[in-house]
């Protein structure tokens, strides 16, 4: 472990096919139950520093919060099989993380694709659940959703400095968004992308867009209700950006019918994914860990 001054510590854990995935540690000292924090399709856990450190340093009810690079994105190692960023396969690296770092039981946050990766988890090692939060996510995606993912992937280009990064999120997404500021957006910069060769860029292995940029939506897609089942015995929240094409009201709708103790929670003014440290979204989610993870 080894503390930068930015208020965590960084691991490091080499999963079975020798790989080292890397991640950090907020409130490293808190004792219970922690929060393991689980990025979107290409982002990183960055993505969660605000949440993480502000729920690290609550005052009534402090977590420590562990946010995990997935293969191939922020400082965790390229896979040389692109392959192998698959769901499944970044679902085994979680355990594998879970059980290098000693943690046999955690409250779990998933945005998009960790959302995604919370519902295999569900289904196979469910005792490593305490309480889950699925971030504008659930059994069903839509279409629509994945066609803007694509779409926007398929744009991103190099750029000079964080601000013209700031500048182009907020064109794409800014009508999505309206809740945000210009600070949020240079703080939503500087998460997604690094800098490297002298330019900003994804702080991913471009082989993860190029897979979805590539994607064949005009199918069917699966969906995950059988997997969904597997949260029925455990605390679940689901929170919904107001102006989501990804996960439809009708999704959430058909979860609370299966699951009626659902929490669910919309963040006002934004769309997919949601900013989760934003105002009374941040307090919506710690009072539901508060009650529901020791």
């Amino acid at each position: 472990m080894a503390a930068d001054g930015g208020g965590f510590s960084e691991f490091e854990v080499t999963v079975p096919d020798g790989l080292t995935l890397r991640g950090r540690i907020f409130g490293e000292e808190i004792g219970g139950t922690p929060i393991v924090c689980l990025a979107g399709l290409t982002r990183n856990g960055r993505d969660f520093a605000p949440l993480a450190r502000w729920l690290a340093s609550h005052p009534e009810r402090p977590f420590k919060v562990v946010t995990i690079d997935s293969r191939g994105r922020g400082a965790s190692d390229r896979d040389p099989d692109p392959s192998r960023y698959t769901v499944p396969v970044e679902t085994g690296d979680v355990i594998a993380v879970c059980e290098t770092l000693g943690i046999a039981r955690a409250g779990f946050i998933g945005t998009s694709r960790g959302g995604l990766i919370l519902h295999i988890l569900a289904a196979l090692k469910p005792d490593l659940l305490a309480a889950v939060i699925l971030n504008d996510i659930g059994p069903v995606i839509e279409a629509e959703g994945l066609r803007h993912i694509q779409s926007y992937l398929a744009g991103s280009v190099p750029f000079s400095d964080f601000t013209e990064a700031a500048d182009h999120l907020q064109a794409v997404h800014g009508p999505h968004f309206p809740a945000l500021g210009e600070d949020d957006w240079q703080e939503m910069a500087r998460a997604i992308y690094r800098k490297q060769n002298g330019v900003i860029e994804a702080d991913c292995d471009p082989a993860i867009a190029e897979a979805m940029i590539a994607a064949d939506l005009s199918q069917p897609l699966p969906n995950l209700w059988p997997q969904f089942e597997g949260f029925a015995a455990r605390p679940l929240m689901v929170i919904r950006g107001e102006h989501s094409t990804l996960l439809s009201e009708a999704t959430i709708e058909e979860m609370a019918r299966r699951y009626l103790a659902l929490r669910r929670s919309t963040a006002s003014g934004q769309g997919h994914a949601p900013l989760l440290h934003l105002a009374e979204l941040a307090k919506d989610l710690h009072g539901f860990l508060a009650e529901n993870v020791g």
